[in-house]
């Protein structure tokens, strides 16, 4: 933890190299080249060359919230004030890419560097982006870690070998048990709160003696004739049924449980 705000970037002027890639993509599309090309060789492409564009946006934006200066004092949790400023760089492995980041470290005499800037991007500590951890949690939920691999490598711009996707998936089960725990303390803390009523409705339609059918559904069958003498045959059950329904409502409150069944019969 860091008590200190990060100075707000202000760079005026166009993102040049982004500005660049983007004609590059748009002379493709327009150029003899783009004309001889199949849809598909197209698409594949300008998905290479999207993916390298956003990249680069996204560089040209850190380079611009770069050196990350402090507006006061930088302290961590114990309150130790950093007063030594030293400019480091460190790799981000996104989706897109490799991007590099440039931040104000500040130091003291044997404390660990506090970076504002890291904590104001929210970068986690090791190279890969939180977007690259989503990824890589979503894919393995759905296949082998050699398949997850080729996955992220064929569709991404980023390179997680197989050690590292093991370590990044068990990292990101780390909060699993905590995640669960703080979902029922929260449910539990909205139960206090008020009652809550949950009520269930189930019906079957069930055929019925002719005399006990309702006036007007006993007149309908009347009028009608059946192909079999023993049994109904399909379509033919139309005003021949009513329906048995049960509602189940239970309402819990501080006081304990309280459960209500009201029964029905209603014709079909």
């Amino acid at each position: 933890m860091m008590a200190a705000a990060v100075k707000e970037a202000r760079v005026e002027g166009p993102f040049l190299a982004s500005s660049e890639q983007f004609r590059a993509m748009l002379g493709l599309v327009d150029s003899t080249a783009g004309y001889s090309m199949t849809i598909s060789d197209l698409e594949r492409a300008l998905e290479l060359a999207a993916r390298e564009l956003i990249r680069t946006m996204i560089q040209e934006h850190l380079d611009r919230r770069a050196p990350g200066e402090a507006e006061g004092p930088v302290r961590d949790a114990d309150g130790i004030e950093r007063d030594r400023m030293q400019y480091h760089e460190r790799n981000i492995e996104t989706v897109f890419g490799t991007v590099r980041v440039g931040r104000t470290g500040y130091g003291a005499e044997g404390a660990e560097s506090l970076h504002p800037l890291d904590a104001a991007l929210n970068l986690p500590e090791e190279l890969y982006s939180l977007g690259v951890r989503r990824r890589v949690s979503e894919e393995v939920a759905k296949t082998s870690f050699d398949e997850v691999t080729e996955t992220i490598a064929r569709h991404t711009g980023a390179n997680v070998p197989k050690r590292q996707l093991r370590e990044l998936v068990e990292r990101a089960a780390q909060d699993f048990d905590l995640f669960y725990q703080t979902r029922r303390e929260s449910a539990e803390a909205e139960q206090t709160n008020g009652a809550i009523v949950v009520m269930s409705v189930d019906g079957k339609g069930v055929v019925m003696r002719r005399q006990d059918l309702r006036e007007a559904t006993g007149k309908a069958a009347l009028s009608k004739s059946n192909k079999l003498s023993k049994r109904l045959s399909k379509g033919e059950k139309r005003n021949a049924k009513r329906m048995a329904t049960v509602a189940v409502v239970t309402r819990r409150t501080d006081g304990g449980v309280r459960r209500q069944t009201a029964p029905g019969l209603e014709s079909q």
